[in-house]
């Protein structure tokens, strides 16, 4: 089955080609960077013009890459939320109109799920059942991954996503957006142990993420040594990532040894970060675990996991009809 996937949940105008859920015949993505840089990050009612002028065009290259007509697609997915609501109904209305012009059935995929699919876009992806931390610009969790469709959320951000973190701190330092790529490349060159900030584990019992503290305590010693914006901004991006990388890695190996998973994913944009993906290696490597992550082409915002996970649904009977809407805030962690 050749499901046509489309995500437009944010900033990134997005077509892929995905057959039978595992492998990847296209995928395109238009960024909207250069649209949203002036502002230090994404402005909606611009983000879902763009999606307008971007999204006949990036259907179209997804296709053509594909090597394949339109009339081979069995389906088409699109991303139904959570996400800004005026960019995502670009995308979930020119998938229904596309799907109905053709006669094709239609699923409406949580975005969310999405990101935990495109971990089955690997060359080994990980057996069920495993443990996913989705640490992106928007949302911070982890689940029990039991099966294709099937995931139970064991802890969420209870403020700041991990992205938006690093979104907010690349704007306090002067260095744009998007933050996370900024950060980390200026982290690379600066030392984590000179600047230390707190570290919020909350409760060590649970899942959960607070990343608001570490945000503001980046502010108040911004404020207080008004010199580092120019002296120690690579000491600040260091710290301040060495800081979220131990939260983001002390949970992931806690849960997994909770649920007594042995194999262990990390996704979403977050998940492209260079010192995340390595010290999640050392933590995998000294407890005995398996870690599974996507090449960065498919950690942030894609339709080829949008396709991914809907292969699944569709294979289970699960259709959209036209009058479906799409929603801003994440459903209920049953739903996933």
């Amino acid at each position: 089955m050749k499901v046509l996937g489309i995500e437009s949940s944010c900033d990134e105008t997005a077509a892929a080609v995905v057959e039978d859920g595992r492998k990847v015949l296209s995928t395109v993505v238009a960024s909207q960077v250069k649209v949203h840089h002036r502002y230090g990050g994404v402005v909606p009612e611009l983000a879902s013009r763009a999606h307008i002028e971007k999204i006949t065009g990036v259907v179209k290259q997804a296709i053509e890459a594909a090597g394949i007509d339109k009339t081979a697609i069995d389906a088409v997915a699109a991303t139904q939320g959570p996400g800004l609501v005026g960019a995502l109904l670009v995308g979930f209305s020119f998938s229904k109109a596309f799907a109905y012009g053709l006669g094709l059935p239609f699923a409406g995929i949580n975005h969310l799920e999405g990101h935990i699919h495109s971990v089955f876009l690997t060359a080994n992806p990980p057996p069920f059942p495993f443990v996913a931390l989705l640490a992106s610009g928007g949302h911070t969790s982890i689940y029990e991954v039991q099966r294709c469709s099937g995931m139970t959320l064991l802890g969420q951000t209870l403020d700041d996503a991990a992205g938006e973190a690093y979104d907010k701190v690349s704007k306090m330092l002067g260095l744009g957006y998007p933050g996370g790529e900024i950060i980390d490349r200026m982290a690379a060159a600066g030392d984590p142990g000179r600047i230390v900030f707190p570290r919020s584990y909350l409760d060590r019992e649970r899942f959960d993420f607070s990343f608001s503290g570490i945000k503001t305590a980046v502010k108040r010693y911004i404020e207080d040594h008004p010199e580092s914006r120019t002296d120690q901004v690579t000491d600040i991006a260091a710290g301040f990532q060495e800081a979220v990388v131990d939260v983001l890695a002390e949970k992931l190996m806690r849960a997994a040894a909770a649920r007594r998973c042995r194999h262990v994913a990390v996704v979403g944009g977050v998940a492209a970060n260079r010192r995340l993906r390595e010290r999640l290696g050392e933590e995998a490597d000294r407890l005995d675990l398996y870690l599974h992550i996507p090449p960065v082409s498919l950690c942030g915002d894609n339709a080829a996991m949008i396709a991914a996970a809907a292969y699944h649904r569709l294979q289970a009977g699960q259709r959209e009809g036209l009058d479906a809407d799409v929603y801003s805030r994440v459903k209920a962690p049953s739903a996933l």
